[in-house]
């Protein structure tokens, strides 16, 4: 074999490999991974900065000089605990984000558990309208609610109330569609059950189905507090005042009037109680489905246990 037969023949395989991976490039789990990472380092990088900064004990909001939460808590006037401004707003988003956890989510989980004992036609178009927020453009949506409660219902004022009613209407779709994928996951073969040992439709639901889908309830509490307290447009639609401004629409009208540090802190508290919102959701859901599988077929036999 010639030397110039044996170079070739690497060359030929590296050109057949890099025409390979150009024709499928998720075909090796390398390119996939790589690619995953680097969205993830683009996506968290700017986000963990201007999470480092608010800790900056300086002013600056590019030159680090040391650490401090004198923008959190320390500084007399303008700390996030100390200005009246980011105070308002973060009570505001935080009052908010809990009415409507309380609210949407039980009227999500009837219209969901409503929607699964439904059937025909007028089924088919009342899950179509319970889905209807999920694919309409917020921004639609908060022009939608903002003409309502100024010319359909003015008797609502602008502001905490018309906020509420907002984020409630567009919260409550995505607890129908949690619930009812739980709905799916169980059936009707426990609730059946129940009914055949003596239960009434209600002791089936409530002692039956609800305790089941509990893990999902759960997590739509949770789902539900984050959307609320990010949600932007709604609330910028809805608000009237100094009073009635969210986190988020502090943080976008004082952006770029050169803001101090206090703006990061502000954002990173947001980003805080939505990531734990969203970690505990997610580790009862996990820990619901363990236990589900480890009981296995055991569920039944519990249902000879109950007293109806």
């Amino acid at each position: 074999m010639t030397t110039e037969a044996f170079v070739a023949r690497p060359r030929h395989g590296a050109i057949a490999r890099i025409r390979g991976w150009l024709a499928n490039p998720w075909a090796q789990p390398r390119g996939l991974a790589v690619f995953t990472w680097l969205y993830i380092a683009w996506s968290l990088i700017p986000v963990l900065i201007a999470v480092q900064f608010s800790f900056n004990a300086g002013r600056s909001r590019s030159t680090w000089q040391g650490f401090s939460l004198r923008w959190y808590v320390s500084d007399p006037d303008l700390s996030v605990l100390h200005d009246p401004s980011l105070r308002l707003s973060l009570i505001q988003s935080l009052r908010l984000a809990g009415l409507t956890m309380l609210v949407a989510t039980p009227i999500g989980v009837a219209l969901a558990i409503g929607l699964a004992r439904w059937r025909g036609r007028p089924a088919q178009a009342a899950n179509f309208l319970m889905l209807f927020p999920l694919v309409t453009p917020e921004i639609v949506m908060g022009v939608s609610l903002f003409l309502v409660f100024t010319y359909l219902y003015d008797f609502i004022p602008l502001g905490t109330w018309a906020q509420f009613l907002g984020h409630v209407t567009f919260s409550i779709s995505f607890v129908v569609v949690i619930i009812r994928g739980r709905l799916f996951a169980i059936g009707r073969d426990y609730e059946e059950a129940a009914m055949d040992l003596g239960a009434s439709q209600i002791d089936a639901l409530r002692r039956v189905l609800l305790p089941m889908l509990a893990p999902a309830i759960f997590a739509s509490f949770m789902i539900v507090f984050a959307l609320s307290i990010d949600d932007f447009v709604i609330s910028q639609f809805l608000s009237t005042g100094a009073e009635t401004i969210t986190i988020p629409v502090r943080l976008y009208s004082t952006a770029r009037l050169a803001p101090s540090p206090a703006l990061n802190a502000l954002a990173s508290l947001m980003l805080f109680a939505t990531l734990i919102a969203i970690t505990l959701a997610g580790l009862f859901l996990r820990t619901a489905r363990r236990r589900q599988a480890a009981r296995g077929g055991s569920a039944v036999q519990d249902l000879a246990k109950l007293e109806f």
